[in-house]
Parts: structure tokens; C-alpha cells; sequence
């Protein structure tokens, strides 16, 4: 199948006729009756799948006969023949549940029916249009104000291959006697779906105003904004799949960067995308963008409060500068007879003249030896005034004692040895005299003695990897070969296929067309910077909260943003309706919160469980049983998830109740960006005290249908 054959239904809505032939509307119809129609359909779209997948791999299979080809062309043929027809069985892969799930019924009585990617009839008719193609925005965004000549507006549920129901909104009252109207509405829906601990992808349920925010251009900034539960990160990775399929070739060529809070948050949304049929966008952790890290340890407030401030950059490059332990402390060589010394202070002079020079320490190695060179020759002159300078540095450049001290004193050095040596309180305190509070220089130095990096850590540890100087990679080989001195043919497609494999890109990799940023207004100075260097020519969203933020210092990384992000237009979202808590749990959250937070968000809660949040108190040694008979009333009550969300200090004596699958244990910054549908908030008071409000805002948010605080007291009560 060609590519123009797959992909016609890319084109505006106005250049081709999205519509296909269905029975006409019947406003007697039953729901039963409406479900056969539809089943009817999906029966039929399907069994083109199925059709589409046989001829993929027919293709792949014909591909593989060819293996001994020999004429380059001809090789080139064979891989991409393989390669498209193995990228099309995955695309019809990934859509095993709900490939349709819309439809539209316009005023004309054209019928168009969305799903999660394009498929055609035998004649290379549109069938299904893709969720993200031009002609699906009406599903999205179609509204009873402005009904772009929508009449009704249907969402198909399904569980595999069958439709279990469907629910219509009517946008044109004129036509409520002619068109079968069933059901309430899909997003209350899939709103009250028990959660898997995984996030769904909802295409099915997207609304207007995070349709608007998806669709925004590539270039430039898209800042997304909204309270707890509005679908920020939803919006965000739907955002990705979007961009992907609206250029393909500059995104998946130069890669889309997903950033999140925590491992536990990656894990969480780890397959939305390919449940869109995207699999090329680089999902990474804050504490995993340095290759070979995955950090998860958090630091203590006060610490990680000094690690993600601009004053590390100070202390940084003067760490840098430090004599490595273990270098040699004098120099001694003989010369014509001549023994020729440097002691510690002149070591210590020549270094910092060396720094004067090239300030990246891996950079600078041939200055070190250069600059030794002159300081001996300074030496060697009075004694010997017949030498030659440079048949001196020839000869003594060259001798193996010179070179072995050269490699001892000047070593090339490690971003992580050198972090480490931070962990000498002496030399903290010499590296962040003048910036680095007495008082805090322990406690920070503590941090670096732990067996593991923590997340601030992981900014420090890139900060340092361009402090010391980053050396030159060999250049690879051109991928066009030569035969007998005549170079293959290269096309744009040659070039499109005959590429390193995206999925190589490893943590340093900079040189992303787009960056997502979930649960930004977290994100520290140190780690802005960090993130600013994998896109520096990117496109961005930036998705966060203000009011849910744990950093202490808001204006200082607001700077450190508008540094980081290219400057250029700038897309504002705001989003208002909290799909997530139902009202009882939010109108609480929003309650303890308001006269604690300077500035907060608080969006319309969209739905009523009637389940009243559940207020305990008990002594601080009950805390434990307390907890695990909530658990026990929380799975009992829910069919879903349930999170204990505690303290760090807590977590080894609750982490004995966490005996079922359903239930999860997180710190207070793990459960950002996170849900359940049971929550249990241990200690408010202490997540309070130790991280601020907005994180404690944050536990409150983050039930979908039950909370439960326990709050300890000296005599629970």
C-alpha cells in the first residue's frame, strides 16, 4: 500500500469527503438497536484491519525472500519494504481496544466516524479518521454555541471487539425528531472507570479546551495551565502523539522529549502513547536525564532547596577547579643533571594559570602540560643559560616521567568523582565560600556521603559533565557507500530510512524538535538549565500548577525558564474542569488550601459521589493500624486503586500493610501528577511542615472517589 494511500485522511476536511455510507437515522430506534448499528460498523472496520494486516505481512514476508540480494539498490528496497510493512503491523497492533470510538452526524446528513488511526475501504475511501487528523477536530470541539455544523455528536464504547454502548450528544435541536438521541454523555462515563494504575489514554473524551491546547502549534512555547484533575498530563502526551502524526518526519527525525517528576509518574503514563500507536517519544524521569542514573532517592527539603538554586553553579565550577585527591603534591625532574622541582604552591599556581586558559578542566590537559613546561623552563634558565626553550620542551614533553605526571596531576575527570568530592565538608565549604550557608554545609555534604544520587543530583551531575568539558566525538562514516569509488543514489527516503535507530537516544542526547514538560512549576533553577540544553532549538509545553508547586523559591526558577525555553511566540491554555475528584474530595482540598496558599487555581469539579471525606486523629504510635483498616474499608469499598500517601519517614513501618496489588505506598512528591480511586493521607501536618502547602495540596487531590486523612496527636484526639 502506498504511503498517500494510508495517510489521505492527514488532509483538511474541506479537501476530501470524509464521509461514508451508513443506514439513515431512525428516531424510534432503541439503545440495543443503535449499539447493532454501530456494532455493525466497527464489524466492518475490523475485518479491513484484519484485511490491511494480512497484506503488511504479505509484504514483510516478500521482503524476506529477497534476503541475498547483493546490488545495494536492491538491499535498500528490501530493508524499507520490511521496514513499512513491519511499522504498519505495529500501528494495527497497537489499537486493540476501541479502535472506533466516535462519530459525527452533520447537518447535511454526512457521516464520519473517529477512531485511533486511519483506515480505508477497498475502494481508498476514508472508513475511519484518525483521532488526530484535521477532519476529527469537530469531535472535539464542537459545542451547542458553535456546532461546526455538527448534529450530533456520538461516543462508541467498546470492550475489544464489541460495542457495549453508546451515548450522543444532539447539538441541532432541529433535528431532535429525526436523529435517535441515547445515553448521557461519554465523559462521565469514562470518568467513573476504576483506575489500573496505569494512565488511560481518553481521545474518546477529550474536551474543547484541552482539544485547543493539543492542537496548538509545534513551534514556539504552549504553556498549559489548570488546578488538580483538569487533564494537564493529558493533554500533554496526547499533545505528543499529535505533533507525531502532523510532521512525522521532523519529530520522529529529531525526537520528542517527555519529562516528569518521578520514576513512579513515568511508570504510570508509560502507556498512553503507544496506546495511540506512538512508540518514538523519549519518556524521562527528572532523575533519570543522565545516562546510567536513575535516581529516585529524594533530599531533605532544606537540602534539596541549596542542590536546585543558581548558587550551586559557583560552587560548582570552583569544585571543578579543586586538585583531585590523590594528585601528586610535587614535581621532581632531572634535566642535563639539573633537578628541576615544582612544590604544592607552585602546582597550585600553574593550575589556576592553566584555568585562566580554558576553563573546562577534560579541555585543558594539553595547556596543563604546556603550562608545566614553562613554569620548569623558569627554572631551568638560570641554571642552565645555554638551553634552548624549545629543544627543552621537546625533550622533556616527551619523557615518560613527565607524561606519567602530567596524567596523575591533571587526570580526566568523572561529573560523579567530582560531585562526590563535595561530600568533604572542607571542601564544600572552601567551593561555596561566600554562597554556601555554614549551617548547611554538613547537611549537604551528608547528602553526597548516601550510596545513591538523589533526583537534585542528577542537574548537579549534568551542570558538572559541561563544567569539565565535554570532548569531541569521532565523526561517523557517511551513510552513503561507495562502490569502486561511484556513491549509491541518495534520496530524501533514503535519508528517512537509513538512520540510527531513535530509540538510541540516550539521556545526553540535545537535540530534540520538541520538549514536554509535566509538573513544571517544580521543576528547581538547577534542573531548568539541565533541561534547557536538550532543546535548545525545540518547540515546548510546559504543563504545571503554580499552587501544587514544592519549590521554595518561584521567581528564581520562573528565571531559570525563560532562559532555558527559546525565545518565541508563546500559547496560553488555561484549563478549568477537574475531571479527576469528585466534588466532596475537591471542595475539601480547595478549603484547607485557600487561606494557606498565596496563589491558587481552583477549577469546577464536575461530578457528586455523595462519599463525604473522612476526617481521624490518633496518636502517633495508632498510626499504623489506623492506616490498615482504612486500607482494608478502601478496597472494600472501591474496585479500583488505593494509595497511602505518608511522610518518608513513616514508609518502613506502613510499607507492612501495602499486601495487595491494588494498594500503593508514595512519599508526598511521588504522587504528583499521580491518582487513585481510594486515597489515605497520612500526617498531613508533617508533609505540610517539611515540603510546604502546595505538595500538601497535592495529596489532597489526588482521589477520584474516597479520602480519608489521619492526622496523629499526642492523645489522638
Amino acid at each position: 500500500m502506498s504511503q498517500s494511500a494510508e495517510r489521505v485522511d492527514e488532509q483538511r476536511p474541506e479537501d476530501v469527503d470524509t464521509s461514508h455510507a451508513v443506514p439513515a437515522p431512525d428516531p424510534s430506534n432503541t439503545p440495543e438497536q443503535e449499539v447493532a448499528i454501530e456494532q455493525e460498523f466497527v464489524d466492518r472496520v475490523y475485518e479491513r484491519v484484519d484485511i490491511l494486516r494480512e497484506e503488511a505481512e504479505g509484504n514483510r514476508d516478500a521482503g524476506y525472500t529477497h534476503l541475498r540480494a547483493t546490488v545495494p539498490g536492491a538491499q535498500f528496497e528490501r530493508d524499507v519494504f520490511v521496514y513499512r510493512a513491519a511499522r504498519r503491523i505495529a500501528d494495527l497492533d497497537s489499537q486493540h481496544e476501541g479502535l472506533v470510538f466516535g462519530r459525527l452526524d452533520f447537518d447535511d446528513g454526512r457521516v464520519r466516524h473517529v477512531g485511533r488511526l486511519g483506515v480505508r475501504d477497498e475502494e481508498y475511501r476514508p472508513l475511519l479518521i484518525d483521532w488526530r487528523a484535521p477532519a476529527s477536530a469537530p469531535f472535539y470541539r464542537a459545542t451547542a454555541v458553535d456546532r461546526q455544523e455538527v448534529a450530533r455528536r456520538r461516543v462508541i464504547r467498546s470492550f475489544g471487539r464489541d460495542v457495549e454502548e453508546v451515548s450522543d450528544d444532539l447539538l441541532n435541536e432541529e433535528l431532535a425528531d429525526k436523529l435517535p438521541v441515547i445515553g448521557d454523555g461519554a465523559l462521565m462515563a469514562a470518568l467513573g472507570r476504576k483506575r489500573t494504575g496505569r494512565m488511560r489514554d481518553i481521545v474518546a473524551t477529550i474536551q474543547s479546551e484541552q482539544d485547543a491546547a493539543i492542537r496548538a502549534p509545534g513551534r514556539g512555547a504552549t504553556v498549559i495551565t489548570g488546578g488538580p484533575g483538569t487533564g494537564k498530563t493529558v493533554v500533554a502526551l496526547h499533545r505528543a502523539a499529535y505533533l507525531l502524526y502532523q510532521d512525522r518526519s521532523r519529530y520522529e527525525a529529531a525526537g520528542i522529549l517527555v519529562v516528569g517528576p518521578s520514576a513512579v509518574f513515568m511508570k504510570y503514563i508509560g502507556r498512553v502513547l503507544p496506546s495511540l500507536g506512538e512508540e518514538t517519544a523519549a519518556l524521562y524521569s527528572l532523575g533519570e536525564l543522565y545516562a546510567g542514573v536513575e535516581a529516585t532517592r529524594q533530599d531533605r527539603p532544606d537540602v534539596a532547596a541549596v542542590k536546585g538554586g543558581t548558587v550551586m553553579l559557583p560552587i560548582l565550577r570552583r569544585l571543578a577547579r579543586q586538585t583531585p585527591p590523590g594528585a601528586p603534591s610535587e614535581l621532581r625532574i632531572t634535566y642535563l643533571g639539573e633537578v628541576l622541582k615544582l612544590d604544592a604552591a607552585e602546582l597550585a599556581a600553574v593550575r589556576a594559570r592553566v584555568f585562566e586558559k580554558e576553563q573546562r578542566s577534560n579541555l585543558a590537559k594539553t595547556e596543563a602540560g604546556r603550562a608545566l613546561l614553562v613554569a620548569l623552563w623558569r627554572k631551568v634558565k638560570p641554571m642552565l643559560p645555554e638551553a634552548e626553550p624549545a629543544k627543552f620542551s621537546r625533550d622533556l614533553g616527551s619523557r615518560s616521567e613527565f607524561l606519567t605526571f602530567l596524567d596523575h596531576w591533571w587526570p580526566d575527570l568523572d561529573p560523579a568523582d567530582v560531585l562526590g568530592w563535595a561530600s568533604d565538608e572542607r571542601r564544600l565549604a572552601s567551593a561555596g565560600e561566600g554562597h554556601l550557608k555554614h549551617a548547611l554545609i554538613g547537611a549537604v555534604a551528608a547528602s553526597f556521603q548516601e550510596t545513591d544520587f538523589s533526583i537534585p543530583d542528577v542537574a548537579l551531575l549534568d551542570e558538572l559533565r559541561m563544567i569539565l568539558g565535554i570532548k569531541p566525538q569521532q565523526r561517523q562514516g557517511d551513510r552513503i557507500r561507495s562502490y569502486g569509488g561511484v556513491s549509491e543514489v541518495s534520496t530524501t527516503q533514503d535519508r528517512y530510512y537509513d538512520r540510527a535507530e531513535r530509540q538510541a537516544r540516550d539521556a545526553f542526547y540535545e537535540d530534540y524538535a520538541h520538549v514536554i514538560v509535566d509538573e513544571a512549576q517544580d521543576l528547581s533553577p538547577m534542573q531548568w538549565r539541565m533541561l534547557g540544553r536538550r532543546g535548545r532549538a525545540a518547540g515546548w509545553t510546559i504543563v504545571g500548577d503554580e499552587a501544587q508547586s514544592s519549590w521554595p523559591r518561584p521567581k528564581e526558577s520562573a528565571d531559570a525558564r525563560n532562559r532555558a525555553v527559546p525565545r518565541g511566540r508563546v500559547y496560553e491554555f488555561h484549563l478549568t474542569k477537574n475531571y479527576r475528584n469528585s466534588k466532596e474530595v475537591f471542595e475539601y482540598a480547595a478549603a484547607w488550601a485557600e487561606p494557606r496558599l498565596p496563589v491558587i487555581d481552583l477549577p469546577e469539579a464536575v461530578r457528586e459521589t455523595g462519599v463525604a471525606v473522612e476526617e481521624r486523629t490518633v496518636a502517633a504510635d495508632a498510626l499504623l493500624p489506623e492506616v490498615a483498616g482504612a486500607v482494608t474499608e478502601a478496597l472494600e469499598a472501591v474496585e479500583g486503586t488505593v494509595g497511602i500517601i505518608a511522610p518518608y519517614k513513616r514508609h518502613a513501618e506502613l510499607s507492612t500493610v501495602v499486601h495487595d496489588d491494588r494498594v500503593t505506598l508514595v512519599g508526598p512528591l511521588e504522587s504528583k501528577g499521580l491518582e487513585w480511586d481510594a486515597v489515605i493521607a497520612a500526617d498531613l501536618d508533617a508533609v505540610a511542615k517539611g515540603h510546604g502547602p502546595g505538595v500538601a495540596y497535592v495529596v489532597l487531590t489526588r482521589a477520584t472517589q474516597r479520602l480519608v486523612r489521619i492526622d496523629t496527636g499526642p492523645n489522638g484526639a
